[in-house]
């Protein structure tokens, strides 16, 4: 299989497909990226300059200049300093062929079918030689990439910026279908005042062994930071359940964890029942964060 499966060049302020290279390869992997790219381009205004999108087996990269974004689908065994080199002769090659104002005054989409068959030999030059084609140096990418790495995007990341997919958006009022989340259930409400209760007796200890541990030549430091990490962590929890953010599932696991972690550390300040008692309201505020969607608000049609 090519590393080097499929490029794509898009404008940024509206995402209209400018031109593509033929792809000859037909898994089942690709086309979703292929679908992916579409997405992504909706949103590249608000996305990094340079982004990737991790797969299993294929990666997205994006490169976006001068009102122009490039972007391909390539093996993940393709290092990512190569697939840039491999976005930034394409952007010299397309800058060479059309000027912004061509580009600004495109209305259909694939307006410069002449450049597909670029695309394609640009492609083809770096899956049988492996190597950049213009002035672009490996080495000059890989120092670029040092200095300024691409930002990693999840599509969750994505859809947020482009307002448009399956409840995972955020939008500015007033433009397009607004979203919020579902409302707060019963349980949740339960695991707010739980989780202030235990943020409460968190904060409470950890002043309180304070005092004790500038006395003793902060012998208890360690303590005094196992109380006060819960108690940071379950005000976040109570964030994460009122708020919508991205990458909600890392960041829940990783405050069920930290508390979970300095409960353990704590085993012998704290007798089984209490530590149990603050783990199981942890664990339920994870659950409820995790199972907290968003659900569509209908735009006033009409108006």
């Amino acid at each position: 299989m090519s590393l080097i499966l499929f490029a794509f060049v898009a404008r940024i302020g509206d995402g209209l497909p400018l031109s593509a290279s033929t792809d000859f390869e037909h898994n089942k992997e690709l086309q979703e990226r292929k679908q992916q790219l579409k997405t992504i381009s909706k949103g590249l205004a608000l996305l990094p300059e340079k982004g990737t999108v991790k797969g299993h087996e294929l990666n997205i990269y994006f490169f976006s200049a001068e009102g122009v974004s490039y972007m391909t689908v390539c093996s993940c065994r393709l290092p990512a300093a190569m697939a840039f080199c491999f976005l930034e002769d394409l952007r010299w090659e397309f800058t060479a062929s059309f000027d912004s104002a061509a580009v600004s005054l495109a209305t259909r989409p694939y307006p410069f079918l002449e450049f597909d068959t670029i695309i394609q030999k640009l492609k083809q030059h770096y899956n049988q030689t492996g190597g950049p084609l213009l002035d672009v140096t490996l080495a000059e990418v890989r120092e670029e990439l040092k200095t300024s790495p691409p930002q990693v995007l999840t599509m969750e990341d994505v859809e947020l910026c482009n307002g448009a997919a399956n409840g995972h958006v955020e939008q500015v009022p007033g433009t397009g279908p607004n979203q919020r989340l579902e409302p707060v259930s019963a349980p949740g409400i339960l695991s707010l005042v739980l989780n202030i209760m235990c943020a409460a007796l968190n904060l409470i200890r950890g002043v309180h062994l304070t005092e004790y541990t500038f006395q003793d030549d902060y012998e208890g430091i360690w303590n005094v930071v196992a109380f006060l990490v819960p108690f940071v962590c379950c005000l976040c929890q109570c964030q994460l359940y009122l708020f919508h953010s991205s990458s909600k599932k890392l960041k829940s696991f990783t405050l069920l964890t930290l508390i979970v972690l300095c409960n353990g550390f704590l085993y012998g300040l704290r007798n089984e029942w209490q530590l149990l008692f603050h783990v199981s309201v942890a664990c339920l505020s994870t659950a409820l964060i995790l199972n907290r969607r968003l659900q569509d608000r209908p735009s006033d049609c009409g108006v």
